[in-house]
């Protein structure tokens, strides 16, 4: 992604920055949406891997990028204390 947009996007509930998921946390996140363990913070199941992806700065949602493109609807994001390795205060994956 460009990072000029990622520098002017935000949460559109919390109006935290976002950056991009590191390799390790996508993986992560795709591995428990494979095990069928993600929702939405609507209650939807995500049923699809990410290929790219975005989280707010504070660690507490991510957002799916399609092609390219942010998808910041408050109801499609996926809050990561669903998460296990995730961790809120520093934002980023940790290592098991």
């Amino acid at each position: 992604m460009d990072k000029r947009l990622i520098d002017i996007l935000c949460c559109p509930v919390s109006k935290r920055p976002v950056r991009p998921l590191t390799a390790g946390e996508r993986d992560s996140l795709n591995a428990a949406i494979r095990a069928g363990g993600v929702d939405t913070v609507a209650g939807e199941k995500v049923a699809e891997p990410l290929a790219e992806g975005l989280i707010t700065t504070d660690g507490q949602v991510v957002y799916r990028v399609d092609d390219g493109i942010p998808v910041m609807l408050p109801e499609a994001g996926i809050g990561t204390t669903q998460l296990s390795g995730f961790t809120p205060d520093t934002g980023r994956a940790q290592n098991p």
